[in-house]
């Protein structure tokens, strides 16, 4: 139950928020979110299942109501507060900004840090070594690519910076982009930059730890918390039943899921460097020279001779048949998941070799880890021969996982797996063998939903077509399970300050001459109008608008792609200040997370409402489940997809209360299809101008 002690503390915590901005009201929104977000975490809905599920609508000011309603909570409970996030942009807010204000202004006594992966730190013992001449190279160290100059002259710089205390050691944080070669070779991993080792104790990597382990809220990502929950929780982050996580943007956890629950390994690639792990188990019996390592590093051999062996057949079966599974297409997706025989009598033989081969490499690790421990080795030799066995250590792992998920037999009563072969194109031709998972929703159930304290999911669009089922059903959770749900309606005046304009057009979006058709409306839309975005569909059909419209009407337009994001949207806020008129052409990745207030937008034109076609593997295997059960794909997916992406691409007209402008749609399927309705009714409340 909710004490009243901390009740109290939320309500002085809100008001002390109140008396510090100027011309503030309390929106009940907002109170609404911080007391429900308040009472489930504190188990009065159920006390086994603390999870609520909220769509909040922009101008809710969820982050803060989350954060009143978590935090005070936590505090009195011992428990941190993991808020995570999809994009860089909301943890820079929060960081940056939210978190800092609460602190300030809301009479709360806690402490705040941003979480990375430790792949996002440098290694100080690797920036030293590669700061010595490559002419010259330190024992051990190796540039995986010759460096140029500069690159050199930047390692030294970073160096130089880190010591003297200017630089903190993340690469998010570093002046200039550094090239992946270099960051690779310099940046912390978990096999070679260790605590106990002396020349890592003062790593950026360690010290930010013991800042999250002093903090009482953690900024993270997605990314990162799947990578904790794979490992079992608790080994990166704090553990689960110990925190209560705050998802936000939390339309992305699905599709982050997937992404991380997949595995494909190149087959090519596999056999370069399953060639070099003996080599490396060899090289560290010798370094250890100890009994207890030659039958390890043997018995690795003799396993990776019985992978390559594998792996060879599998490289002529698939040379043999690529008539078969490359003629037409570059890739090839095994329907219903299921794959020849042959194949799947390798997979389990290398699933069981390669667990064999991680095993002894493991153990081979481990005993160099115990000789340095142990001052028998010194760490300066141990250092290059801890990443080299840490990377194959890795590369393995992944190598089990894609094995693994093709010598499984799929459940008869669950999503099969979507297994799929294509080629590689780029500097070396090769064969990629993939696999994932079609439905994710069992893995959050099992590793974060029944394991956390508690968690608040939200985002400003959860609910497809005015239901949070499709959510549901992608994320793992049900109605009847305790789990809360919360939709909460934007404070925005929507029917006096904006309209929904769906104009005559004479051809539909699949038509050929739909695209000469948007060329002759847009000049019209845009002419009297001094900041507008335009959204497509289709980066070719976006193109192909601009360059005649640039042609025939000689319209200046920013058009995405031609330059980086960052330098479109400061150069559209720095013409419309000037009075000019901004044109922005983008597409998806436009329509969410551009913030663009007041008169820096105030017409916005949707070309096409954003169907995304089924064409990755595993959403054709997604849609071909569903069609085997019975269902209708495009109704099922298709639709509650496009429903959510259009609500995110209306929302990027109006994001303060007084905003004002115009939305233009020239997709009349909304009017002349069945389900076009739905998507109408889905939207915010504009005044609607439809014409016939």
């Amino acid at each position: 139950m909710l004490s009243d002690k901390i009740k109290t503390t939320i309500r002085k915590s809100y008001k002390a928020i109140g008396e510090s901005l100027e011309n503030f009201t309390p929106r009940k929104q907002q109170t609404l979110l911080i007391a429900e977000i308040a009472k489930t975490l504190a188990g009065e809905y159920a006390k086994d299942r603390k999870i609520i599920t909220i769509e909040a609508g922009t101008g809710t000011g969820k982050s803060l109501a989350y954060s009143l309603g978590a935090i005070p909570l936590a505090l009195a409970r011992n428990k941190k507060v993991c808020i995570s996030t999809a994009t860089v942009a909301l943890q820079e807010q929060l960081v940056d900004k939210d978190l800092p204000f609460l602190a300030k202004h809301g009479s709360l006594d806690f402490k705040f840090t941003l979480v990375k992966g430790r792949q996002r730190y440098v290694c100080s013992q690797k920036l030293a070594m590669a700061c010595q001449s490559h002419d010259e190279p330190q024992a051990g160290f190796t540039f995986a690519e010759k460096p140029k100059t500069e690159d050199l002259d930047e390692l030294k710089a970073m160096f130089k910076a880190l010591n003297d205390g200017s630089w903190h050691g993340d690469i998010d944080s570093w002046t200039t982009p550094v090239p992946h070669y270099i960051w690779q070779q310099i940046q912390s991993d978990k096999h070679s930059c260790l605590r106990h080792l002396d020349e890592h104790k003062n790593c950026p990597f360690h010290t930010a730890r013991e800042a999250m382990l002093l903090a009482d809220v953690l900024v993270i990502n997605h990314s990162l918390l799947l990578a904790d929950l794979d490992l079992g929780g608790g080994k990166i982050l704090p553990e689960p039943d110990d925190c209560f996580y705050i998802i936000d943007e939390a339309h992305h956890l699905p599709k982050v899921t997937r992404d991380h629950s997949s595995a494909s390994i190149a087959v090519k690639g596999s056999i370069d460097w399953l060639n070099k792990i003996a080599t490396c188990g060899d090289n560290i019996a010798n370094l250890v020279d100890k009994r207890s390592a030659i039958e390890p590093s043997i018995k690795l051999a003799d396993y990776v001779t019985d992978i390559l062996a594998d792996m060879t057949k599998v490289n002529e079966f698939l040379l043999t048949n690529a008539q078969v599974y490359f003629a037409n297409e570059h890739a090839y997706r095994f329907e219903h998941g299921v794959i020849p025989k042959t194949i799947k009598n390798w997979a389990e033989d290398l699933t069981q070799s390669s667990q064999k081969a991680l095993s002894q490499l493991n153990k081979l690790y481990n005993g160099l880890m115990e000789s340095v421990k142990d001052g028998d080795t010194k760490p300066y030799l141990a250092e290059a021969l801890l990443a080299e066995s840490g990377f194959f250590i890795q590369r393995l792992e992944n190598f089990n996982d894609l094995w693994y998920m093709y010598q499984k037999t799929d459940s008869e009563k669950s999503a099969p797996l979507a297994r799929w072969v294509e080629q590689s194109k780029g500097k070396k031709t090769d064969m990629v063998i993939s696999a994932s998972p079609i439905e994710v929703g069992f893995t959050l159930e099992d590793k974060l939903w029944t394991q956390c304290e508690g968690a608040v999911l939200c985002s400003a669009t959860l609910r497809a077509l005015n239901s949070f089922d499709h959510f549901k059903r992608q994320a793992g959770l049900t109605s009847n399970d305790g789990s809360q749900y919360l939709h909460v309606d934007s404070p925005f005046n929507y029917q006096d300050n904006a309209t929904l304009h769906v104009p005559v057009m004479k051809f539909e979006p699949s038509a050929d001459k739909f695209t000469d058709e948007i060329c002759e409306k847009l000049p019209t839309l845009l002419e009297n109008e001094s900041a507008s975005l335009v959204l497509f569909s289709s980066y070719w059909q976006m193109e192909q608008v601009a360059k005649t419209l640039r042609k025939t009407h000689k319209l200046s337009i920013s058009v995405q792609g031609e330059h980086a994001r960052q330098f479109i949207i400061e150069l559209h806020k720095t013409r419309v200040e000037k009075g000019l008129k901004s044109i922005i052409f983008g597409t998806q990745s436009f329509s969410e997370g551009l913030d663009l207030p007041g008169k820096l937008l105030t017409n916005l034109i949707i070309t096409k409402l954003p169907f995304a076609v089924p064409t990755s593997p595993v959403e054709e295997a997604h849609a071909e489940f569903i069609t085997a059960k019975g269902g209708n794909p495009f109704m099922a997916l298709s639709v509650p997809e496009t429903s959510k992406k259009l609500i995110q691409s209306c929302g990027r007209l109006l994001r303060n209360e007084k905003d004002v402008g115009k939305i233009t749609l020239l997709d009349r399927r909304v009017v002349t299809k069945r389900y076009g309705k739905d998507l109408l009714d889905s939207l915010p409340p504009f005044k609607r101008q439809i014409d016939y």
